[in-house]
């Protein structure tokens, strides 16, 4: 098993210890650290004992401990899966080298901003969920919240150091900087748009968890892909932790249409309004909810078309979700790929490059990886014998980045005119009414065992415990 050194004071498994230039900078890093989350982690909640996991190892059979941890005293550090010294480069113009164990000096701006890209986004969700803890449908909910928080805060840990290992002065600035950019904030924003949205309930955040987080997912396994060793080694190990993040939306929302379900069958109706009067979120809610995080989500991925994506691919730097396991030529030269546009008011396909359509094509493996769980969302309803279902919107609709940027789409994907966008919007995305329900709804349930009206328990609990289980401590 390849433990992680907890004997210092930043946990470690890079040997950071031999490396006093670099543990010196971590440190100086470290306190800036505390003070951002002691300023912008979750609200409250510093004197609290949390039932955390905290990562030991990187073995995949055992690399996690369970126990009571005050979220200040959490051990962050900077874990990488094990080296393989045979490993290759297995796509793009550097297919079959060595993968290379620092930065190539060609390949430093774009890793650099690969890098600063995705680190940027671990800060913004904590800062965007900073004050849920205060509306917690229970205290499983509260603490996976916590357990989602901390290890986005790990992660911020793990794109520093690399940042600091292999980036110098450049790196040490722009590793100060994430500290220093803030969700939403008007001058000094965090860098990607959907980390700049607000996560005002928790109908929000397990629409977050499940979309957005798995666009982390597709991210970091692209990214895991990387001839850069040391950021392939370091991603693979963050998935391990993101999996976490991804059940709890999931989860989260089968729980709100479990208990949604409920209500309709005890009321025997499927009328919105009286579905809401009984304190449940009603399923049409839920859809537009769902319409908008999809939608914002899938713009993360880039424009359609981007030299940028073609230079990372053909660079070595980023390959697509599960690249080994494709059967192409990896170099993808002659390839093409089919994208949407717009020609005479309506949606076409047109055939591309697909070295420039890469950003598409992660697009695509994340949209099918997406309707999977809504499918299992839909097994819910089904199973509760109400005819509704859920569907992901088109990829068109409300799109603000590439091709159809703007583009008024309907979510059955069929171009329509400003008026009748206008007309339908609230019906399509989320109303200030619906967030205003959803808001007045949101209110602390903190008893052990005890959930909010809105959501139904989970089927166990955490790590074997009990539901009831007392999973935070307030001091």
């Amino acid at each position: 098993m390849s433990t992680v050194n907890y004997s210092e004071k930043i946990p470690n498994n890079v040997n950071l210890s031999e490396d006093r230039t670099l543990q010196r900078a971590l440190e100086h890093w470290q306190p800036g650290f505390l003070n951002w989350w002691q300023d912008m982690g979750p609200d409250g909640s510093t004197a609290y004992d949390v039932y955390l996991r905290t990562a030991v190892s990187v073995d995949p059979s055992g690399w996690a401990q369970f126990g009571y941890v005050k979220m200040p005293d959490y051990r962050w550090g900077i874990f990488l899966n094990p080296a393989d010294k045979e490993r290759k480069i297995h796509f793009g113009d550097h297919l079959g080298e060595p993968a290379w164990q620092d930065v190539p000096g060609e390949h430093r701006a774009n890793l650099r901003r690969i890098i600063v890209t995705q680190g940027d986004t671990e800060p913004a969700s904590v800062e965007q969920q900073r004050h849920l803890g205060l509306t917690a449908p229970s205290l499983y909910d509260m603490r996976n919240l916590f357990q989602v928080n901390v290890e986005e805060g790990r992660h911020l840990w793990a794109m520093v150091y690399l940042l600091h290992r292999y980036f110098g002065r450049d790196g040490r600035e722009e590793a100060e900087a994430l500290l220093e950019r803030r969700s939403g904030d008007a001058n000094n924003p965090r860098i990607l748009a959907a980390f700049n949205e607000k996560t005002p309930d928790w109908l929000s955040f397990f629409m977050f968890t499940y979309f957005t987080d798995r666009d982390g997912k597709f991210q970091l396994c692209a990214l895991a892909e990387s001839g850069f060793d040391p950021l392939a080694r370091t991603t693979k190990f963050m998935l391990t932790e993101e999996a976490h993040h991804m059940f709890v939306g999931e989860s989260g929302i089968s729980r709100i249409v479990q208990r949604t379900c409920e209500v309709m069958n005890q009321l025997k109706t499927d009328d919105p309004a009286k579905v809401r009067a009984a304190g449940a979120i009603d399923l049409q809610t839920i859809q537009r909810y769902l319409n908008f995080h999809f939608s914002v989500t899938i713009d993360l991925f880039g424009a359609d078309q981007s030299s940028n994506a073609a230079t990372f691919y053909s660079s070595g730097l980023k390959g697509r979700f599960e690249e080994g396991k494709r059967t192409d030529d990896h170099l993808l030269k002659g390839a093409s790929y089919k994208l949407l546009d717009v020609s005479g008011g309506a949606l076409v396909e047109k055939e591309v490059p697909m070295l420039n359509a890469l950003n598409e094509v992660l697009r695509d493996d994340y949209i099918k990886d997406s309707v999977a769980g809504v499918q299992r969302w839909n097994k819910v309803i089904e199973k509760a014998g109400i005819s509704f279902r859920l569907k992901v919107p088109h990829k068109a609709f409300h799109r603000q980045i590439g091709t159809l940027a703007g583009l008024k789409v309907s979510p059955e994907g069929n171009v329509v005119s400003e008026a009748e966008w206008n007309a339908h919007r609230d019906e399509w995305l989320p109303s200030d009414e619906d967030r205003a329900f959803v808001a007045s709804l949101m209110g602390r349930v903190i008893e052990p065992g005890k959930f909010a009206h809105w959501i139904a328990p989970p089927a166990m609990g955490i790590n074997r415990q009990p539901i009831d289980f007392e999973y935070v401590r307030f001091n």
